[in-house]
């Protein structure tokens, strides 16, 4: 695509956007009397405005119905985490035994190491990303402590080469084989929370299984911003946060992937709760549990309705259009900001290193930039003048236009206000 720097351009790009129409559906703040320029749905999305009404609706059946809303409510709320099924696992790419929505992120990624990091005296090592978000790292440290092991003995974390910014594809096949012998799991994140680095997960998950260990991801960054088809890639299990690119709020409900052949199996080990127990007998109480046979069996509770009232708004807006029209835009939209970028530092003979890798493979929504040192007055100015960005030590602003509710002419203000800043 032939890219240009006016607003015109911004404009007519806008106009022939298949998607535009999901822009009017999501709440902007607004800073100096305008809509902002929000690029950090990476971080946290913006509300759908339909939100509100999802959540009055549960608050009034509450109201009419006490504890009948579990089964009178508009949405029953004893089958409320069903609502979802259907929806995640077109987004996951997964049959819809596979996915649940329940918990949140870290919390579900123990919960599912309960069930598959099951080290042995040969088989102990979990293999991640140096710069894994900080809760993996302390997640993944904290389980091998709680078998015994020392971090340093049994994480084996992947640093990119010396001046390189993003892990090279590789040097984590290189790591897996290296090691295939100790290996016991594979747990990186999809999508790189610092670099917006996207793994290649089918090649990486088939070389973990060829070595040996069980393959997991974090998908907080991935799910809702790259097609994912876990199901196909024979991933054995995943979890994602839904407050960045699926709009649900601040602390929203999270979900899980099982692939199917690990489902339905009594004896895998796991954390125990009551809505994990098949639903036939659950309210007969009875003392030994049955898992269910779909990823529901990993629940422990029944649905926390209110905070699952936002996701359902959320997928709502996504059950009209697929990851793949949302792809094509992002990619079109990333592109543009990359341009501008390059355009404003070219102009202002400015020192923008951008770290995110350019091949549209190993990316998605976000672009990050390392600033060489005028980060964060930069960032405090961009600020201040409406662009709402996000601000990573040592130096370096994450910005993720998202397809959703972003259009061109968000990117032209954008580099308009970045051209003033640098001059």
């Amino acid at each position: 695509m032939q890219y240009e720097f006016n607003v015109e351009f911004a404009r007519a790009q806008d106009q022939i956007d298949p998607l535009k129409r999901f822009r009017d559906e999501f709440h902007f703040p607004v800073i100096n009397g305008k809509p902002a320029v929000y690029f950090t749905g990476n971080s946290l999305g913006l509300q759908p405005k339909n939100t509100q009404q999802y959540l009055n609706e549960e608050l009034e059946d509450w109201k009419n119905h006490g504890v009948e809303g579990h089964f009178h409510a508009k949405r029953p709320w004893m089958p409320y985490h069903e609502f979802f099924t259907e929806s995640l696992s077109k987004i996951a790419g997964a049959k819809k035994e596979e996915v649940v929505a329940m918990g949140t992120l870290t919390n579900n990624l123990h919960l599912l190491m309960v069930s598959f990091y099951r080290p042995t005296e040969k088989r102990y090592k979990i293999l991640c990303e140096a710069k894994a978000f900080p809760s993996d790292r302390y997640a993944l440290a904290s389980q091998v402590r709680f078998h015994g092991y020392t971090e340093e003995e049994a994480v084996i974390a992947l640093e990119p080469r010396e001046g390189e910014h993003t892990i090279r594809h590789e040097d984590v096949l290189k790591a897996i084989e290296d090691n295939k012998d100790e290996l016991a799991l594979v747990m990186i994140g999809g999508v790189n929370f610092y670099t917006g680095q996207v793994m290649k997960m089918e090649e990486l998950t088939k070389a973990g299984h060829a070595a040996g260990a069980i393959v997991g991801w974090d998908l907080a960054h991935a799910f809702g911003n790259i097609p994912l088809n876990l199901h196909d890639w024979n991933v054995d299990f995943a979890a994602w946060c839904t407050y960045k690119y699926l709009n649900s709020g601040p602390g929203a409900i999270a979900g899980v992937f099982v692939h199917e052949k690990h489902l339905g199996n009594p004896d895998l080990p796991r954390f125990e709760g009551w809505w994990g127990h098949e639903k036939e007998t659950r309210f007969e109480m009875p003392n030994r549990f049955v898992p269910m046979k779909t990823a529901e069996a990993w629940q422990l509770s029944n649905a926390p309705v209110f905070s699952m009232a936002p996701q359902r708004a959320s997928l709502d807006i996504f059950d009209q259009t697929s990851i793949e029209e949302l792809r094509e835009k992002s990619i079109k939209l990333s592109g543009y900001l990359e341009f501008v970028l390059n355009h404003v530092a070219e102009k202002n003979q400015c020192d923008f290193e951008i770290i995110t890798p350019l091949s549209w493979d190993e990316r998605g929504a976000q672009v990050s930039v390392l600033m060489h040192g005028q980060g964060k007055a930069l960032f405090d100015t961009l600020m201040e003048e409406g662009v709402i960005v996000d601000w990573r030590e040592p130096n370096v602003i994450r910005m993720a236009p998202v397809p959703l509710y972003c259009n061109f002419e968000d990117i032209y203000r954008f580099g308009e206000i970045l051209l003033r800043a640098t001059k």
